[in-house]
């Protein structure tokens, strides 16, 4: 099997696209960690490469030399088969390798990967190939995340980006879509490209329920706030009220109120907040808040995906009621490359949907992200259901 000249052209495609989004950055700004759950655009960049040679050119190509032996302890992520692992809380203390030689090296994978494509045919590789440039397209998205939250957490508040336009406005008239009781099939079937938590298609009983066609908006969000929503600990999970009080948080991540004025950081910098723009960068525990406020509910993630034909969803990753837990077939593998995603499988909920930093023809209706119900960095929201 011949890989084609298709997916070759998305590899290239894709490494091209790592590097515009890092493009903006000043040489200060690539090595930057603020948060634990946050890495460094450097460690993106050298990270993504070492996906490569480590899972395609180490495993299939006899001949091939590493960039750099020591790069596997820096770059590796959560493969616990990788031993010497460095840590995450650290990625921001590695000035060396440069800039400079994080650029080298994904250049060095790059085209040494792409001549070698040329001359295997090979069903594993293909898989493989696929496997690496989605795994890019998540760290892509990570970029955005991390970029915005280290710019916009300087006092400086410098913009980005003067024409990434993140705030896309909803122009269809609100209503219920309705889901009626019955039994469904949810999950991934197709011969298309999935990861393994969308796996194995089964039926859920759902009982009838309402589904809100639109997200929630600032403005929908700021009557929360203005109602006294963060000073209510009636409507908030005791967990989510402990982690309240203990970061004094009072709005949504980025949000400031400047001389009588709600604003908000974006990517073009600082912008009076736009009450029409579908809210973003909150927490599962603020979503849960808002519907309790609301005396309505997250829909869950299985009550979403039979009810996403109705939705222009693509905005905001969509929180949703669900556990992220393995689906009733799913089936825990032990070669190394499936590791990918049953190592996280406790304390998270699921989003559903994608966000305006996705990257293109990488999400689908079935794709089950995963997170922390307190964090926010990602671009979050909120979609309402009941019933």
């Amino acid at each position: 099997m011949l890989i084609s000249d298709q997916i070759i052209g998305e590899f290239i495609q894709t490494r091209q696209t790592t590097e515009e989004i890092c493009a903006p950055l000043t040489q200060e700004d690539y090595v930057i960690q603020l948060r634990n759950y946050m890495s460094p655009p450097k460690w993106h960049l050298g990270h993504t490469s070492w996906f490569f040679e480590d899972y395609i050119l180490k495993k299939l190509d006899e001949n091939y030399q590493e960039f750099n032996p020591e790069f596997k302890h820096i770059f590796n992520s959560a493969y616990q088969h990788i031993e010497d692992r460095y840590l995450r809380s650290s990625r921001g203390n590695l000035s060396r390798p440069s800039v400079e030689e994080v650029y080298e090296y994904r250049d060095h994978i790059t085209n040494y990967l792409a001549e070698f494509l040329d001359d295997h045919p090979d069903q594993e590789i293909s898989f493989l190939l696929t496997l690496g440039i989605q795994h890019e397209k998540q760290h892509q998205e990570l970029l955005f995340n991390d970029i915005k939250y280290l710019l916009g957490s300087n006092p400086l508040r410098p913009r980005y980006s003067e024409t990434y336009e993140e705030n896309i406005i909803e122009k269809q008239k609100s209503k219920w879509i309705k889901v009626k009781e019955g039994l469904y099939e949810i999950g991934h079937a197709t011969t298309d490209f999935c990861f393994d938590n969308e796996l194995g298609k089964h039926k859920v009983y759902l009982n009838n329920c309402k589904i809100s066609n639109k997200l929630i908006t600032n403005g929908e969000y700021l009557e929360f706030i203005l109602d006294g929503g963060y000073e209510n600990d009636h409507l908030w999970h005791a967990e989510g009220w402990q982690w309240l009080k203990r970061n004094q948080i009072k709005s949504p991540m980025y949000w400031h109120f400047v001389d009588g004025q709600w604003q908000q950081y974006t990517l073009k910098g600082i912008r009076v907040l736009d009450l029409e723009a579908p809210v973003t960068h909150v927490s599962y525990y603020e979503a849960f808040a808002y519907a309790n406020w609301r005396e309505l509910r997250l829909p869950t993630e299985f009550e979403w995906e039979v009810a996403q034909d109705y939705f222009d969803w693509g905005k905001r990753w969509e929180w949703t009621e669900s556990a992220y837990q393995p689906y009733p077939k799913f089936k825990k593998r032990t070669e190394f490359i499936w590791e990918y995603n049953q190592n996280f499988m406790v304390n998270k909920k699921v989003l559903r949907g994608g966000s305006v930093v996705t990257s293109k023809n990488h999400t689908r209706y079935t794709y089950r992200n995963f997170y922390h119900p307190s964090l926010r960095w990602q671009f979050s929201g909120i979609r309402l259901a009941k019933g």
